[in-house]
């Protein structure tokens, strides 16, 4: 019997990456999961986000769903426009009757520059933050109450970073942050709901874009990482693939004691290292033990503040 038989997922941005490597991982633990996003075979993405126009498509994705083991069922979504998110979820309580993990993946544009906050154009920080933090908003605002009404179910932020630390760019950090401020709101409000909901973290993950971008494949990226001078700056030699979190992601949404960790910033190395899982090639990668070997100032630097912020279990 498959850990999650039964059970009902979305997985918001799911074409690729990450997202697509979750979806691949619900349904390998025997999810029904709605893989949604803005490339379709039907339907192109002609949005102006950078990876508009990629091949990846969510059909891919579900497929791939089905041939883990589950059933993948692709919805095109614009999950920037209110009404398509709306329509997703009134069709999975139509056609289900439950909801029991939302997974977030939703991407806007990437930083363009690195510069000081007053030189920075204010309309294009307005613009990026938005971009980035409104559609997880009104994703999690639709989904709530499927799960509200069930009294159970989990829902995940990927996010970039464990730590709470200053992110490098104004208008970035103000993403980042407030998308793990999300799922800890939604965590108060929805504990006494059942529902749990959490932050989880990827290493470098051997994307799509990321292996093509060093002229690997997943055969050939070991020789990437080894040779490839910006592979070897960024650690390639320490990634996983994007089902790795996807492993982490099933093993939450199984696990019956889920909610103690309701609130919560979680890594996949470490999630893997708790659950037992691997990658797809039985390795358990640890992007934050390559950090804090190779290039410790990045992840246990001193602030240039007089305080720092850190997240503290309790």
């Amino acid at each position: 019997m498959k850990p999650l038989a039964g059970h009902v997922a979305v997985v918001a941005g799911a074409t690729r990456g990450a997202g697509r490597g979750i979806a691949r991982m619900l349904g390998e633990a025997g999810a029904t999961v709605y893989c949604s996003g803005r490339s379709s075979r039907r339907e192109p993405n002609t949005s102006s986000h950078h990876y508009a126009g990629r091949p990846e498509t969510i059909e891919e994705t579900a497929e791939l769903v089905d041939a883990a083991g589950g059933a993948g069922i692709p919805v095109r979504v614009d999950h920037t426009v209110d009404a398509e998110v709306a329509a997703l979820f009134a069709r999975v309580q139509r056609e289900q009757k439950r909801l029991d993990v939302l997974v977030n993946i939703l991407t806007g544009q990437p930083v363009n520059s690195w510069k000081r906050f007053w030189q920075l154009p204010l309309e294009e920080g307005r613009a990026f933050v938005n971009g980035w933090v409104w559609p997880h908003v009104s994703t999690c605002w639709h989904a709530a109450p499927l799960m509200a009404r069930r009294k159970s179910g989990l829902m995940v932020e990927i996010i970039e970073q464990e730590g709470i630390g200053y992110h490098g760019q104004f208008f970035f950090d103000l993403m980042e942050t407030s998308l793990k401020r999300l799922s800890y709101a939604l965590a108060q409000d929805m504990v006494s709901r059942g529902v749990t909901a959490l932050s989880i973290t990827p290493g470098f993950m051997r994307t799509e874009a990321i292996l093509e971008g060093f002229g690997a494949t997943e055969a050939t990226w070991r020789d990437a990482a080894e040779n490839h001078p910006e592979a070897r700056k960024w650690g390639f030699i320490s990634s996983e693939t994007p089902c790795f979190v996807g492993r982490a992601v099933a093993a939450l949404a199984a696990d019956p004691n889920v909610q103690r960790k309701t609130g919560g910033v979680y890594t996949s190395w470490a999630l893997s290292q708790e659950y037992g899982f691997t990658d797809l090639d039985g390795s358990r990668p640890n992007m934050g033990a390559y950090l804090q070997e190779h290039v410790p100032h990045l992840v246990s630097g001193k602030p240039s503040t007089a305080v720092e912020w850190k997240l503290v279990a309790v």
